[in-house]
């Protein structure tokens, strides 16, 4: 199915939604009692003051006149904003933000019903939320290890794209295993950092400084990266940061603006007994085939990026990277020993005002065998039903400008022998038999 036949599929749902018998027969929702809980866990961390949601929804009076906007809009699953497909590839994921069908059925039971208040005493108390400018992952993690900043630039006001590329000191003196890493724009600059990525370099025999491997990327919309335990993502000791900033300029000038990576290390005692069996890296690995595309004006096109390894892999993350033209994309393996090929993720009604690293919850990470092919697909939309095409009657070729395009995934690896994969397989086995032994003890 296509994305816009996907996207249609749910605007259906939306006009009618379709509640279960035992909804239909319940008591209506109040905002009191359920909607208020649903509004905090899933809307208020961007519809808040100060935050980028365009109006707050942190009381009742806030949210009203919006319900039948709200309805809409979680029927159709735009909001809150994950373009992940339901039902397409690995479901398992860490730091998930869509919401819940029982959720979603409450929304627009509670709209149908006339959107009542109920009773005060019912009401939850406010959530904290972290301010703009502030680590989001401090909230599970505290205050990150060690933090880089990018040195400061003056970002103007009006004009093109810019790109901000320093070398700083990283300031690290010990090699650890990192647990985290988020990047940070500056509160001011938020709206203008258009992405944020960030390497090691590092001294080769020569004593040369030569390029080492990823530290971060931002990008709107994305938390951070986080490692899962057994894989160790490693910092060099006396390296250096090279920063690659891509501003687009939105109407408010920001001086001296620094971008900041913040780092959340393992403990030092903590065991990596399988150290060298999951070595982890964060790399744009899958590319648009060739680089030099063309989508016509009012047209659409398709690229398709491959890449194999030779030895087995496991995907810990993928996050699309595209830009306005971007519509959709999967990720999808092909394994020459079955002849299989098998869609590992999927989003359909993708957007590049919102991009999410997607993060496979542990034990449900795709494991790639040694040789298998991972495929990258992505669907480019140049026409005018495309709502973020600034110009459908240009061509786009492949570039970094945002107007340009891109198509390429960053993706969270971590490399396996082939006994560290044939453990993780055995692993997967058991709870699969475990499963489904639990149903047959149900019947």
């Amino acid at each position: 199915m296509s994305y816009k036949n996907v996207l249609g599929a749910f605007l259906v749902s939306a006009v009618v939604p379709a509640l279960s018998s035992a909804q239909e027969s319940a008591p209506h929702p109040t905002y009191a009692k359920e909607v208020s809980r649903i509004i905090q866990e899933n809307c208020q961390i961007c519809h808040q003051p100060g935050q980028i949601g365009p109006m707050s929804f942190t009381s009742y009076e806030e949210v009203r006149p919006w319900a039948p906007l709200i309805s809409m809009r979680v029927a159709a699953r735009e909001m809150p904003p994950y373009h992940y497909d339901n039902h397409v590839g690995v479901q398992d994921l860490k730091n998930d933000w869509r919401m819940s069908q029982e959720d979603i059925d409450t929304i627009v039971a509670w709209v149908n019903a006339g959107s009542p208040f109920g009773n005060a005493e019912d009401l939850p108390p406010p959530k904290q939320f972290p301010n703009m400018g502030e680590w989001r992952l401090a909230a599970e993690l505290g205050p990150p290890d060690h933090t880089i900043k990018s040195t400061a630039w003056d970002v103007p006001a009006e004009g093109q794209d810019l790109w901000w590329k320093p070398i700083v000191d990283s300031g690290i003196t010990e090699s650890r295993c990192i647990k985290a890493v988020e990047t940070l724009p500056s509160a001011a600059a938020i709206g203008s950092t258009h992405h944020a990525n960030s390497h090691f370099k590092v001294l080769n025999e020569d004593g040369e400084w030569v390029n080492g491997d990823r530290l971060s990327e931002f990008a709107i919309g994305k938390l951070g990266e986080k490692v899962p335990e057994g894989a160790c993502r490693r910092v060099p000791a006396n390296s250096k940061v090279e920063w690659e900033v891509h501003y687009f300029p939105d109407g408010k000038a920001v001086p001296n603006d620094q971008v900041t990576v913040g780092i959340w290390y393992y403990d030092e005692e903590d065991e990596f007994v399988e150290e060298e069996s999951f070595p982890q890296d964060l790399r744009a690995y899958l590319l648009d085939g060739g680089g030099d595309y063309m989508i016509p004006p009012h047209g659409t096109l398709m690229t398709q990026g491959f890449r194999s390894f030779d030895h087995p892999v496991r995907i810990d993350s993928w996050q699309p990277h595209m830009h306005l033209r971007g519509v959709a994309m999967s990720l999808e393996v092909f394994d020459p020993q079955t002849g299989r090929k098998e869609v590992l993720s999927q989003a359909s009604n993708w957007t590049s005002a919102w991009n999410h690293s997607h993060t496979y919850e542990d034990g449900y990470q795709p494991l790639i065998p040694a040789g298998a092919t991972i495929i990258l697909t992505a669907w480019y939309d140049n026409t005018a039903d495309n709502p973020m095409n600034p110009d459908p009657d240009q061509w786009v070729g492949a570039g970094q400008r945002t107007t340009d395009e891109m198509s390429h995934a960053w993706i969270a690896v971590s490399h396996l022998d082939q006994e560290a994969y044939e453990k993780l397989l055995a692993e997967r086995k058991e709870r699969e038999n475990s499963s489904v032994a639990s149903l047959d003890g149900a019947d």
